[in-house]
């Protein structure tokens, strides 16, 4: 084992749901750079695609696969097409998420329902269809890798009145530590990054309201800057590489220190 080979995942194969922006965008186009081969999941077909072929073109091996994950039939259509071409599955990143931000006397039900939907019962659904692609190629030396994207947000309490969001990633976390408990005979390591604030679709309002931006992420997170692709993209490769073998049921906050206050 060399420093070289110690964090490469070169020839593994990963799926990353929400993978056509924000986070999940940074997150697909770290996994390509470092020589996997990745399917990008988004139910948005035109912009999966046109990410595919923009890193298709630099050389990656990335295939868009259009899907809303955030309904039972999504789930199962990313699990069978996913099954229809691949053997197994080294790396499942677990991004897609939303939001939904209203007074608590004004919270709608379907905004309740609709961020549990995608942020829970999505990755239930796509764990459960496809622990059998994990277990496949998965060995004690080298076992197939669960990360799961979290939040901050779901560790302490947010400035904002996103209910059902930190109820749902706090959900989240602890089914995380649930899994690896449950799959870790199987060589399947299960681990959460618990993201601060990055850009995103989901964070557009933060940073195009100056005040905001400035009470949230310049005197609200310590090291006082958003997030970048090496800041999230580095940890997921850490933890899909052998050098993260040894790590499971952990909730690791990439934020800045945001959640350290």
């Amino acid at each position: 084992m060399t420093q070289e080979n110690l964090f490469s995942i070169r020839g593994k194969v990963a799926l990353v749901t929400g993978g056509s922006r924000g986070i999940g965008e940074l997150i697909v186009r770290g996994l390509a750079e470092a020589g996997a081969k990745v399917y990008v999941v988004s139910r948005t077909a035109a912009v999966c695609n046109q990410l595919a072929d923009e890193l298709t073109s630099q050389g990656a091996e990335v295939v868009a696969l259009s899907a809303d994950v955030a309904t039972v039939e999504g789930c199962r259509l990313v699990v069978d097409t996913f099954e229809a071409h691949q053997d197994s599955l080294d790396i499942l990143v677990a991004n897609a998420g939303t939001t939904w931000t209203a007074p608590l006397s004004d919270y709608p039900v379907e905004g309740w329902d609709k961020v549990f939907d995608l942020n829970i019962r999505s990755i239930f659904l796509l764990v459960q269809g496809l622990s059998p692609a994990l277990r496949r190629g998965a060995t004690a030396a080298d076992p197939a890798r669960i990360i799961t994207i979290g939040s901050g947000d779901g560790i302490r309490t947010p400035k904002h009145e996103a209910f059902a969001y930190s109820a749902a990633k706090a959900g989240l976390h602890q089914f995380s530590r649930h899994l690896a408990q449950e799959l870790a005979a199987g060589h399947v390591n299960v681990n959460v990054i618990a993201p601060g604030y990055f850009s995103s679709k989901m964070t557009n309002w933060l940073f195009d309201d100056p005040a905001e931006y400035d009470r949230l992420i310049t005197r609200g997170v310590p090291m006082g800057r958003p997030g970048t692709q090496d800041d999230i993209a580095g940890p997921v490769i850490w933890l899909a590489s052998r050098a993260g073998a040894y790590v499971t049921g952990t909730v690791i906050p990439i934020d800045g220190g945001y959640t350290n206050q």
